[in-house]
């Protein structure tokens, strides 16, 4: 289980529960899917899967946690053909014309009379709270997806002070001079993709893959007043992403050396690949993400509100 994406929450204070006790609290919210008119279930699912029934994971200081969504799926434009057509008969019965609201409330009827055979789709949100570095990470693409599971972590444990990482140093301003100078950080290489935009009240935007961001013409644009706003790298030949400005990390891939070492565990089953992967992937995240976060000036200290 490698994560593809990082979403990083400092925690604001120390993360104290044991894997036992975080086990019985996650239990009051564990997933249960959708009754027959439930559009929606969102709980915590074991993060093994069938290969263990714990809703907790715990290696290497570790807590490996998941939240299991389904999600009715009814497309709108067989709900909006049915409408049409109940409008229809109404209008040809009774002569007048179906008002927005009478359509509105057909369309809810609708609905719910198809809801109990609608497909299902279920997805999995994965999350690690490293109790030793004091924080969350989340394997989210959104910020919506992360925030979901935050909030369903904060709701679940009652108070969970954490918000998504702030750094002192403006992330776009950072890599915009990173792309000016590509050698200043030596344990970083640039990849060949990045995003620039412009400041004019409608951005401009320029999306480069496959490019070499050491030529003159990427200069060029900086000179030109862009800003970069995703930057692909890779750290120490042992992980490659995409920085946002937003901090988010996109597009995270554990190169050959990870990949390598991993071979060398011993996997007999779900479970043991499982933890082989989560604790090279620990280990990489708790070299990598402290690194990463001095190069954009270290995390924004918290406010006496905060504390």
């Amino acid at each position: 289980m490698w994560f593809k994406n990082l979403r990083i929450y400092p925690l604001q204070q120390p993360f104290n529960l044991t894997a036992e006790a975080l086990e019985s609290q996650l239990e009051s919210r564990r997933f249960t899917p959708c009754g027959s008119h439930d559009p929606i279930s969102f709980g915590w699912y074991e993060p093994l899967g069938r290969a263990a029934e714990s809703l907790v994971h715990e290696l290497n200081g570790c807590q490996a946690i998941c939240a299991r969504l389904e999600e009715k799926l009814l497309p709108p434009a067989v709900v909006n053909e049915l409408v049409d057509e109940k409008s229809a008969v109404i209008e040809s019965e009774t002569g007048r014309k179906v008002a927005r609201k009478e359509r509105t409330e057909l369309k809810e009827d609708i609905f719910h009379q198809l809801l109990p055979k609608a497909f299902s789709r279920f997805s999995n949100q994965y999350a690690m709270i490293d109790k030793q570095q004091g924080w969350i990470l989340v394997d989210a693409a959104s910020a919506n997806k992360a925030e979901a599971l935050i909030s369903l972590l904060r709701d679940t444990l009652g108070s969970l002070p954490t918000k998504p990482l702030e750094v002192s140093l403006a992330p776009s301003f950072v890599m915009t001079e990173w792309l000016r100078r590509p050698g200043r950080h030596p344990d970083f290489a640039l990849l060949d993709s990045c995003e620039l935009k412009d400041h004019a009240e409608e951005p401009g935007v320029l999306r480069c893959k496959g490019q070499d961001l050491t030529a003159d013409e990427m200069i060029a644009h900086l000179d030109a007043g862009k800003d970069v706003v995703k930057l692909g790298v890779s750290w120490d030949e042992r992980i490659s992403c995409v920085i946002e400005s937003d901090m988010s990390i996109k597009r995270v891939r554990f190169l050959d050396l990870i990949q390598d070492e991993a071979a060398d565990y011993q996997m007999e089953n779900e479970a043991d690949a499982f933890d082989a992967h989560f604790s090279l992937m620990t280990l990489e995240f708790r070299r990598f993400i402290p690194r990463l976060i001095e190069l954009f000036g270290g995390v924004v200290e918290k406010s006496e509100e905060e504390r």
